[in-house]
C-alpha cells in the first residue's frame, strides 16, 4: 500500500510537471519568448519537483593525471545480479595503485560519489561498486542481505587482484572491515593492501547522532511493519519487499529541512535573476540527491538490527555465514580512518573504533585523520575533501604502493 500510494501521487503530479516543462521559455518558442523571468523560474521549479529512480550518468570523460589530461572510459569489469563492478580506465601507461571505492547502499546511487571518483582518478586506478535499484532486480535473483553484500566485496576485490586498496564511504565501512577480516582469516591472497574507512558506523554507540537514535528508538518489528513495501507490478522486481529510497530521502531531508528549503529558495532567486551558472550548481546537486534507489528488505532490516541496534561488529559478536568475524586477524592490511568534526550523521569516534578492533596491526600501519571543519558530505566531496582530506588519503596509499 505504501509504494502504491507514492506511485499514485507521482502519477497524479506528472502531468503538471510535464506541462511546466513544456511551457518553459525557449529561444525558438515565440509564445514564451517574452515570459517574465520570475514566472519562468516558477515553472522550472515545478518541472523539477520530482524524484528519479534511474542512475544518473557519471559522465567522466577526462581527468588530470600527472602532468597531462587523459581520457577515461567507464567499463563494467564484473556484473552480478545486484550490482556491477565499474572500472574507470584511464588512457595512460602509468601504473597507479588499484583502489576499489565502496559506495553506500543507503537510498542513493553510486553517482553520489562522482566527485570522490574524479579526485581519486588523478593518482589511482579506480574501481567502484555500482549497486542496482532493488525494484529493478527480479525475484529470481534471490536475496541480498548484509552477508551477500560482504560476499560481493570479496568477489570484487578478488577480481581486481592482489594489491587492491579499498576506500569505503559511510555505511559500507562496516562491510568493508568485515570483508577484510574474512579474507585475513582465510589467508586470501587477494586480501586488500589497505582500508580507508571514511565516516562509517563501526561502533554506532560512540557519540550517537540523530541517525543512530532513530535506528534504536523503534523495534525491528516496527521497521518491518512501517517502512517496508512491496514493489508494484509495473517494475522488473515486482513482488520484492523493499525499503523505498523515497523514504530514506525524506528521512535525511527532515533532519536538515531548513537547509534544503533555503537552497531551493536560493535556486529560484538565481533563476529569476538570470544567474544561470549559480543556479546550475544547485541543480546538479539536487539532480543527484533526488535520484533514489530501493534497498532489499533483508539488507535494510539486517543493517538496522546487526549494525545499529546490536553493534555486532564492535561487540565482537558478528558472524558471517555462521563464523565469527575477527578483525584481529588483520595483520597486513593497513588502516586509515577519516572523520568529520561536524558530521551529524556519523559521530566522532564511530569510525576510529576500527583501530581497537584491528588489534594485531602494528602502529605504523594505522593512521587517523580528523577533518575538523566539515560535515558528513565534506569528508568525501567538496573543497575540503580535495584540498585537505584527499592528500592524506593519497599519501597513505602511495606510501604502501
Amino acid at each position: 500500500m505504501l509504494y502504491r500510494t507514492y506511485q499514485l501521487q507521482e502519477d497524479l503530479i506528472a502531468p503538471f510537471r510535464a506541462w511546466a516543462a513544456s511551457s518553459l521559455p525557449f529561444a525558438d518558442n515565440p509564445f514564451t519568448k517574452g515570459m517574465p523571468r520570475h514566472f519562468a523560474a516558477g515553472l522550472e521549479m515545478l518541472a523539477r519537483f520530482k524524484l528519479t529512480h534511474d542512475r544518473p550518468a557519471f559522465d567522466i570523460k577526462r581527468v588530470r593525471s600527472g602532468n597531462r589530461d587523459v581520457e577515461v572510459r567507464e567499463e563494467v569489469a564484473l556484473s552480478l545480479p545486484f550490482g556491477n563492478l565499474l572500472h574507470f580506465r584511464k588512457d595512460s601507461r602509468v601504473t597507479n595503485p588499484k583502489v576499489l571505492i565502496v559506495a553506500p547502499l543507503s537510498g542513493h546511487f553510486s553517482t553520489l560519489l562522482k566527485a570522490t571518483v574524479e579526485t581519486m582518478l588523478r593518482d589511482h586506478d579506480v574501481y567502484l561498486t555500482d549497486w542496482f535499484n532493488a525494484r529493478d532486480v527480479p525475484l529470481s535473483a534471490g536475496r541480498f542481505g548484509v552477508d551477500e553484500y560482504v560476499d560481493y566485496l570479496i568477489q570484487f576485490v578478488e577480481h581486481i587482484g592482489p594489491g587492491t586498496h579499498m576506500l569505503a564511504v559511510c555505511q559500507p565501512c562496516v562491510q568493508t572491515l568485515i570483508a577484510s577480516s574474512v579474507m585475513a582469516q582465510d589467508n586470501n591472497p587477494a586480501a586488500p593492501r589497505s582500508m580507508v574507512l571514511m565516516a562509517g558506523p563501526i561502533d554506532p554507540t560512540e557519540s550517537p547522532t540523530k541517525v543512530n537514535e532513530l535506528a534504536v528508538q523503534k523495534s525491528l518489528q516496527w521497521f518491518e511493519s512501517s517502512v517496508i513495501a512491496t514493489v508494484p507490478s509495473r517494475y522488473a522486481g515486482a513482488g520484492r519487499r523493499v525499503y523505498p529510497g523515497f523514504l530514506q530521502l525524506f528521512a535525511f531531508m527532515s533532519m536538515n529541512m531548513d537547509r534544503h528549503q533555503k537552497a531551493h529558495q536560493k535556486m529560484y532567486r538565481h533563476l529569476a535573476a538570470g544567474e544561470i551558472d549559480e543556479a546550475e550548481r544547485i541543480k546538479q546537486f539536487y539532480d543527484e540527491y533526488f535520484a533514489v534507489l530501493d534497498l532489499t528488505e533483508e539488507f535494510y532490516l539486517e543493517t538496522i538490527d546487526r549494525v545499529f541496534q546490536n553493534a555486532e561488529l564492535a561487540r565482537g559478536t558478528y558472524k558471517h555465514r555462521g563464523r565469527r568475524v575477527d578483525p584481529g586477524a588483520i595483520r597486513k592490511t593497513a588502516l586509515l580512518t577519516v572523520e568529520g568534526g561536524r558530521d551529524d550523521i556519523c559521530g566522532m569516534g564511530q569510525t576510529t573504533a576500527a583501530h581497537d578492533l584491528c588489534k594485531s596491526l602494528r602502529p605504523h600501519l594505522k593512521r587517523h585523520h580528523l577533518q575538523a571543519n566539515v560535515g558528513h558530505y565534506g569528508v568525501f566531496s567538496g573543497k575540503k575533501w580535495e584540498a585537505e582530506v584527499y592528500p592524506v588519503v593519497r599519501n597513505f596509499i602511495l606510501a604502501l604502493h
